[in-house]
């Protein structure tokens, strides 16, 4: 560790506790004389050569910011995240929680009672419930990421790492076996598919499961043989191994660990209401038998005085009206000198923005000339289209999902009846709100949304356009997320004799698929060698 304070001002007092990304740290700030918590990211996370580790700080800078989206006490603060100048390690300064890891309390010979596991797990989904929204998928929810204050508050940790590190099976190690934590990896995730959050559902089921048990969902003498489990057993129900746990606490837990994505609760919400009933009632005492020793954290403490997740999404907003798509278009208007130079300075400020990465104040300033340029231009004018999709783009290109898809379906409504429904603007909306759909969860209409962009697209300019083998890499990886492998094969095999002969096998979609096509070949749905 370095002698000297990390950046000038961040002191190493004691580690805390050591883990496959790296080590944690008791710290101290001496600039805001405050105690801090340092992650030291280990050297083979961060790369090895100065440009790939400056690749990293980059992701960590834009997913952080994502991540700071999570208003919620249960997501500890990151303050700053420091590169050492020989590019080998990242230094994270986040808020320091006194308490210890869920997986400290995790004992076969000493089963969780049952409103204990239960207050933990309703916890999580209230944090969830705030994370989806931005959406933040945690992609690495385990017990050893879950902590447990003092005060029984339950605290996520690490939301964005594991999309920092990339270590949501989007990558192979040189034996050739995905990366990622196998013990709590949704099907979806060893496929190497596309994850939502969904993902993060099937992953708080196995907690939920060793919670209960005492032990792993699946336990197996290799990686690869639970990683086959996780694709193709069956979970062992609740009740035959622990006769107390409530019927429909088993059942909750079997619907979580459902193989498809789409099959498993529709949102956090649905678990924490499913939860509810075994929580207990505000003033209420612990029941007998469901009280730990003195000192012992009391995560069901805080539902004595209700504590419940965000509204679900749209709750309470207005319906958008609809638009006859029959009416007269408008006329073109001419953009007056002032409001020409308005949006150019616009568009120029929201350009500096973005080369710094600073997404939502990149989309703001393009929000502030919208909506005078549609008042003098009209709203479907083509200067006007244009503000609104780069917006849409910017918010994408955030993480902003739930920003971005109401405003990609209606441009491309917009476009459709400025240009006709094959433009090339409304063929690209249409496929932008599918990929938002897709980041969403929402897999069965971002598929059917992209083939049908697709088979235009192929009329249009052919299989082998930049516009074509984008939505067939698309189309592949959702299928592959959805455990439709044979089908994702069938999309992904030719495009990538496509892809290597138009653009050669380097191209970095070329490399992509490759990868996908490696880890369908490692046939994990196959049977077990």
């Amino acid at each position: 560790m370095p002698e000297q304070p990390i950046a000038g001002r961040y002191e190493l007092v004691e580690e805390l506790n050591s883990g496959g990304m790296g080590d944690v740290w008791r710290g101290y700030d001496a600039v805001l004389d405050r105690p801090v918590a340092v992650k030291v990211v280990r050297r083979q996370a961060v790369a090895g050569s100065p440009q790939l580790a400056e690749e990293f700080a980059k992701r960590f800078k834009r997913e952080a910011r994502i991540t700071a989206r999570i208003q919620h006490p249960g997501v500890p603060q990151v303050f700053d995240a420091v590169l050492d100048d020989a590019y080998e390690r990242l230094f994270l300064v986040m808020e320091l929680v006194d308490g210890l890891p869920l997986s400290a309390y995790i004992r076969p010979d000493h089963p969780l009672p049952v409103s204990w596991a239960v207050a933990v797990a309703a916890q999580v989904a209230t944090v969830l419930s705030y994370a989806h929204e931005v959406p933040v998928i945690h992609r690495d929810l385990k017990p050893s990421n879950i902590l447990v204050a003092r005060d029984g508050t339950v605290k996520v940790l690490d939301f964005g790492i594991a999309a920092i590190l990339r270590t949501d099976v989007t990558k192979l190690t040189a034996t050739g076996r995905p990366i990622g934590t196998y013990q709590y990896m949704a099907p979806e995730q060893v496929r190497g598919g596309r994850t939502s959050p969904q993902t993060d559902l099937y992953a708080l089921g196995c907690v939920l499961h060793e919670l209960f048990s005492g032990r792993h969902l699946f336990n197996a003498d290799s990686e690869y043989l639970v990683m086959y489990q996780h694709l193709n057993a069956a979970p062992t129900p609740l009740r035959l191994l622990r006769a107390d746990v409530p019927a429909a606490l088993e059942e909750l837990v079997l619907h979580l660990l459902l193989k498809s994505p789409e099959a498993r609760p529709v949102d956090v919400q649905e678990v924490y209401k499913r939860l509810r009933p075994f929580l207990p009632t505000p003033g209420g005492r612990p029941a007998p038998g469901e009280s730990w020793p003195q000192g012992v954290p009391d995560p069901t403490g805080i539902f004595r005085q209700p504590y419940a997740p965000r509204a679900r999404v749209g709750a309470g907003r207005p319906v958008p009206t609809t638009v006859d798509p029959h009416a007269a278009l408008p006329a073109p208007v001419a953009v007056p000198e002032l409001l020409r130079e308005e949006i150019a300075e616009a568009y120029a400020h929201s350009d500096a923005l973005l080369d710094e990465e600073r997404f939502a104040q990149a989309a703001e300033v393009l929000s502030e000339i919208i909506e005078p340029a549609a008042r003098a231009l009209g709203t479907e004018n083509r200067k006007v289209l244009e503000l609104r999709t780069q917006r849409a783009a910017i918010r994408l290109l955030g993480g902003d999902y739930r920003a971005a898809l109401p405003e990609f379906d209606d441009l491309a409504d917009a476009y459709a009846r400025t240009g006709g429904p094959s433009s090339a603007q409304a063929r690209a909306c249409r496929a932008q709100a599918a990929r938002c759909r897709g980041e969403l969860g929402q897999v069965t209409d971002a598929l059917a949304a992209l083939r049908g962009v697709l088979d235009v697209a192929r009329t249009v300019d052919g299989d082998v356009s930049d516009e074509a083998v984008e939505l067939r890499r698309d189309i592949g990886m959702l299928l592959l997320a959805q455990g439709q492998v044979p089908e994702a094969q069938l999309v992904l095999a030719p495009l990538h004799d496509d892809l290597c002969l138009v653009y050669g096998p380097l191209d970095d979609m070329s490399e992509e698929v490759a990868e996908a096509l490696a880890l369908i070949e490692l046939d994990l749905d196959g049977p077990a060698a």
